[in-house]
């Protein structure tokens, strides 16, 4: 993860929306120009800098209203289980979406989705679970849906029914669990809505068995496992989710030498979400730890309205340099190419490699990469560029 190669002074061409080719300037006219002659638009990106869009693996940008008035509690020191069971937390955002139409929720969450593309995001994976129940479940992947139509950056959608328990099951959890199983994956699977499911495998959610449960039924149906593990205790998620094969666990404050072991005898991708950390002021999780035992780590925003209610991944990369320790070149890295793998988008997106889109960002003019995540908070974006078209 140490590893980023830069090639200083250079020239990319960019074909049919893909990357196709690179070199040094001073090799442009013997190489490149001399074989193919003709280019059809040039810009002369002098004194900027490029780098691969970022690939967002955990956001849960569909949802309805914003929940400022549990900023407050927190400052007043209440803890995030309290939050939850005053009626805040994901419920208070579940109530919120089920009174809100879908053309509202899409309007807003391509607001938001604009947002992070201007801020260099070119591929990301949203979440469902401020429905809980079949119907808004389904009314927030069919936003999600239409996002996907309706934008040219890699999107995957992920169901989460299992992201709290609803007050109308409070004594009937196995009645909910059933609920998700045999009604809600049945259902979006048949139309298509989901690439993935979650579960919230954490202490005050759902527990290792019932997450083992949710996760089987959904694989039958082809939806493949995330887990969101180890926030807020040793949840046992890390394990259920290496357990069920999946695709990463997600969040990870509370990681010891037996999850690292799970997850190094396997292909889960670790994923840590360090401004969730910040606006909760947990701990955060102990990324040098994993990478020094080899875990190819990577980093999401986690944007959502209770805890991370940010899509800036420049602020996310520089708060894991800062609190985490994580080197630039890691953080780049994580937010790029091992993320890529982290939604499956590895073959399209995630680094400028010949044949993959050419999504990429053009900085300001800086010294130097690490200038990025020296100034944090200020995303230095020029220009964005999805599949070879600047957006605005």
């Amino acid at each position: 993860m140490q590893s980023l190669p830069v090639l200083e002074n250079a020239w990319l061409v960019i074909e049919n929306g893909l990357f196709k080719e690179w070199g040094s300037m001073e090799d442009f006219e013997r190489i490149y120009a001399s074989t193919y002659g003709y280019i059809a638009q040039a810009e002369d990106l002098q004194g900027k800098s490029i780098l691969p869009c970022f690939c967002d693996s955990h956001t849960h940008i569909v949802y309805a209203g914003s929940r400022e008035n549990e900023f407050v509690y927190k400052i007043k020191g209440m803890s995030y289980e309290e939050i939850a069971q005053k009626g805040g937390g994901i419920l208070n955002s579940a109530k919120k979406l089920q009174d809100t139409n879908e053309e509202d929720l899409y309007e807003n969450a391509q607001k938001r989705l604009n947002e992070m593309i201007s801020m260099g995001t070119g591929a990301i994976e949203i979440k469902s679970g401020y429905g809980l129940t079949l119907a808004d479940e389904i009314k927030m992947l069919r936003v999600v849906k239409k996002l996907k139509q309706n934008n040219s950056i890699r999107i995957k959608s992920t169901f989460l029914g299992a992201h709290a328990m609803p007050l109308q099951f409070k004594e009937n959890r196995n009645g909910y669990i059933e609920e998700i199983v045999k009604k809600m994956i049945p259902q979006i699977a048949e139309e298509g809505l989901a690439d993935y499911c979650d579960v919230f495998c954490d202490k005050g959610f759902f527990t290792v068995e019932e997450t083992d449960t949710i996760l089987q039924a959904a694989s039958k149906f082809g939806l493949k496992p995330k887990i969101h593990a180890n926030e807020l205790d040793y949840s046992g998620g890390i394990q259920v989710g290496v357990k069920n094969g999946a695709i990463s666990v997600d969040h990870l404050e509370f990681t010891g030498k037996e999850e690292l072991e799970v997850l190094l005898k396997s292909d889960t991708i670790p994923t840590l979400l360090p401004s969730t950390a910040f606006f909760l002021r947990l701990h955060y999780p102990p990324a040098r730890n994993m990478i020094e035992a080899g875990l190819p780590v990577s980093l999401a925003s986690d944007y959502n309205p209770g805890s991370s209610p940010s899509g800036n991944m420049f602020f996310v990369m520089s708060l894991a340099c800062i609190q985490m320790k994580m080197l630039p070149e890691e953080v780049i890295n994580a937010a790029t190419v091992n993320a890529s793998y982290a939604m499956e988008v590895n073959d399209t997106n995630g680094s400028i490699t010949p044949g993959k889109e050419a999504s990429f960002i053009v900085t300001e003019k800086i010294p130097s990469y690490t200038y990025l995540l020296y100034s944090f908070g200020r995303p230095c974006v020029d220009q964005v560029y999805i599949k070879g078209k600047k957006v605005s």
